[in-house]
């Protein structure tokens, strides 16, 4: 496919055209037909193939047990859990995560190295040591289990529970991504509009949110779709009561250790299908909110 020619003026006086091709972008790479086979290439040993697999496994059940697992009870309640304790973990983590960045970069008081540090710990710490922790400090007997108690409040072995294990894995998503965006942006905007008489309210609203609401939603997307698929912090701190605090990746591993191969596929085909759909509605947000945000 040939672009258009372009034409330019060499020292030495002589016209010289040259044809781009509209579609390639110059790049340091060796070659364009290189990269991209080695792109597709990965892309599809990495994630097309093993998806192709597991939506073949799951065709293998046939229509009717496929139908029977979706509307089961049980598989309906751990969908229902995961997904809804996922979202909540989300918005949670985007509006303490963006507070969390916000202090990080806008002020200086003593330990913010090691709080700074302290907000990649759950990257680094495994989900299994997260999940006893967890459990140990929300507990009835636990730290601020012991603390709830008085209140019938009760964190552990609960959906309450799970929720607060997806905040904790979710938290470093959002403040890493909202970070560096809140650095890049000028205070002296802010100034501007405080000294043109604007409200600190209408300050955030028109001033400060639009221009990290890309990041933010992002860091949302990020923090949602890891806590679907977790699974090692959860299941210590969950209880794992079927229909009641069960979640489906726990829901798929019973499955596979009954050897229902098939049955497991199906649930995480539903998961995968549902994740998508999902994830795909909230980037049509962000793209949206960024041609708003260019149009402005």
């Amino acid at each position: 496919m040939a672009g258009p020619s372009i034409s330019f003026t060499s020292r030495r006086g002589d016209c010289v055209a040259v044809t781009a091709s509209s579609w390639r972008q110059p790049s340091i790479l060796p070659g364009f037909g290189l990269s991209l086979g080695i792109t597709i290439s990965a892309l599809s040993l990495i994630v097309l193939i093993p998806l192709a697999a597991l939506f073949l496994k799951a065709a293998s059940a046939g229509p009717a047990d496929i139908w029977a697992i979706i509307t089961s009870a049980r598989t309906q309640a751990a969908l229902r859990l995961s997904f809804g304790a996922a979202l909540f973990s989300a918005i949670l983590n985007a509006i303490f995560g963006l507070i969390i960045a916000w202090v990080l970069v806008r002020y200086r008081f003593p330990g913010r190295r090691l709080l700074d540090a302290a907000v990649d710990l759950p990257f680094a710490l495994p989900t299994a040591v997260a999940g006893i922790a967890l459990a140990s400090i929300y507990a009835p007997n636990g730290w601020i289990g012991a603390l709830l108690a008085p209140y019938n409040i009760k964190v552990a072995y609960t959906p309450l529970g799970v929720m607060v294990a997806l905040v904790f894995i979710g938290l470093p998503f959002v403040v890493r991504t909202v970070q560096p965006v809140l650095e890049e942006a000028d205070a002296d905007i802010e100034e501007a509009a405080a000294l043109l008489g604007a409200s600190r309210l209408r300050t955030i609203f028109r001033v400060i949110l639009p221009g990290i609401v890309p990041a933010l939603l992002t860091g949302f997307v990020l923090a949602f779709a890891r806590a679907v698929g977790e699974y090692g912090s959860v299941i210590f701190i969950a209880g794992n009561v079927p229909m009641f605090s069960e979640i489906a990746p726990l829901l798929i591993v019973i499955r596979l250790e009954q050897f229902d191969y098939a049955g497991a596929s199906v649930v995480a085909t539903i998961m995968l299908i549902v994740s998508f759909a999902l994830i795909l509605a909230i980037n049509g947000i962000q793209s949206w909110s960024r041609g708003r945000l260019g149009h402005v």
